[in-house]
């Protein structure tokens, strides 16, 4: 095995992980005793049988490429990136990664649990080739990042499994690592922790190397550019992240169904463009009157999120109401609903644009609008001290079962040039109990749009600051 720290010939080239016919296999063993049977023997008896875990695994990334890894559970991924990692030795075959590795595996991975969460910070980041001056300059954004307090100073043991991972993903995102490695670390932690994280991801990925490992084909699709299928310790596929999750999971369902795999085949239709109407879906009369009901619970306004722009607008409020205009708390799946989007102009601006993202976990973006459109015949004028209200009438979808996040946005100009004045993440958290479905929405039509700008009031608002 081969692992090479980064140098300044490195740099240069393009390809930062080699994998040639890599394998890797243990020793399994019925009994105790015959392992020293095995020692005594050198080798002229076996008394164990071979399991290959990985078997002749070849690839190479680029510099910059976002490579996703997807297989069952015991097809040979958390050991691929652990040799990746340099934590296991390949039993066959060569392996080389050029550039400093960062990784989250399996959770605690690295923690000595008897220290306490600051000691596993300079623990880490020191494995990781950072010096004491480069720890204590990072030292403030990882536990800011991190984000638990008091309990930075007490032992990992006594940690939850979402305060170990909020740990161990601050220091991975700070150490300035060149690849970073992520295996299953986001199943665990709160819908605001996971939404950073994927921010953060999704920077990284403007100049890092990702290594993303998940049963979420979801999340690997929207996250990567190339996929990488295990499968029984075997490259099974690896190409496009859309079309190798397709096929993974044509052949998933059809083994789970108890039909022999087969190779699949796409046939590309020629889209079919409709005009959006309101319709009714015929099963939500039945459906909510079942267990199958897709209740909604709706948090409060967060009027301190993380966000950016500007600062010639900021939003003060947002929430969802019902038609008469009343505030609502609970949701269920398939009834009309008002997005509404309030902010206070500080400086003139002509042609506001205010838009809003409805996020999955994973930060991904399952629908959204804005009220471009809506104006672009007739700009609105929004002046110094006024304040402007929009409001998005749709019918809530049918979600599955998790976490939900609202992104809200006020900018300026045109929907292919404009300037952000206010982007906030995260402002409406809500909570899908119950649901029918698995997948979630791409898209969904909005019913109206509206747009008002009024003159100042004097009551104070709660702002949400950029």
């Amino acid at each position: 095995m081969s692992f090479e720290p980064a140098s300044a010939s490195l740099d240069k080239r393009d390809i930062v992980i080699e994998v040639g016919d890599v394998g890797k296999c243990y020793q399994i063993y019925e009994r105790p005793e015959d392992r020293l049977k095995q020692m005594l023997w050198r080798g002229r008896r076996r008394y164990f049988r071979e399991f290959w875990a990985l078997r002749d695994v070849s690839f190479s990334v680029r510099r910059g490429e976002t490579v996703g890894v997807i297989g069952r559970n015991g097809s040979g991924k958390s050991t691929l990136l652990k040799m990746l990692c340099g934590t296991l030795a390949p039993t066959t075959g060569t392996l080389a990664v050029h550039g400093r590795i960062a990784a989250l595996l399996e959770l605690g991975t690295g923690f000595n649990p008897e220290f306490t969460g600051r000691e596993n910070v300079y623990l880490n980041a020191a494995i990781l080739g950072l010096d004491d001056a480069e720890i204590e300059r990072y030292l403030p954004e990882i536990l800011a990042f991190a984000d638990i307090g008091e309990f930075i100073d007490q032992p990992v043991k006594t940690y939850s499994s979402g305060m170990a991972v909020r740990l161990a993903f601050a220091v991975a995102a700070h150490v300035r690592a060149e690849i970073l490695i992520i295996d299953e670390a986001l199943a665990v932690g709160d819908v605001f922790f996971v939404q950073k994280c994927m921010r953060f991801l999704r920077k990284f990925q403007e100049s890092g190397t990702l290594f993303f490992v998940s049963h979420d084909t979801g999340a690997v699709v929207n996250l990567c550019d190339r996929v990488l299928w295990l499968d029984h310790g075997q490259m099974r596929e690896m190409g496009p992240a859309k079309e190798v999750c397709e096929q993974y999971l044509s052949i998933l369902r059809e083994s789970q169904a108890g039909v022999e795999p087969r190779t699949v085949e796409r046939r590309m239709e020629p889209p079919v463009v409709r005009r959006p109407t309101e319709t009714v879906d015929q099963r939500l009369k039945f459906l909510n009157q079942t267990p199958f009901r897709n209740d909604l619970e709706l948090f409060h306004f967060q009027d301190r999120v993380e966000g950016y722009g500007t600062g010639a607008i900021r939003i003060v409020d947002a929430g969802f109401e019902d038609e008469q205009g009343r505030s609502l708390h609970w949701m269920v799946g398939g009834e009309l609903v008002v997005l509404v989007v309030r902010a206070v102009a500080l400086a003139d601006i002509d042609s506001p644009i205010i838009g809003f993202f409805v996020k999955d976990r994973l930060g991904q973006n399952l629908f959204g609008d804005n009220t471009y459109l809506s104006y672009v015949a007739e700009p609105r004028l929004g002046v110094k001290g006024q304040r402007l209200a929009a409001r998005f009438s749709f019918r809530m979808p049918v979600l599955p079962v998790g976490d939900y996040a609202v992104d809200v946005a006020v900018a300026s100009g045109t929907q292919q040039e404009h300037v952000i004045h206010c982007w906030c993440s995260d402002v409406l958290i809500f909570k899908s109990h119950a649901s029918s479905v698995h997948q979630g929405l791409v898209g969904i039509p909005m019913l109206d749009i509206a747009m008002t700008i009024t003159d100042p009031m004097s009551e104070p608002l709660r702002e949400c600051s950029p």
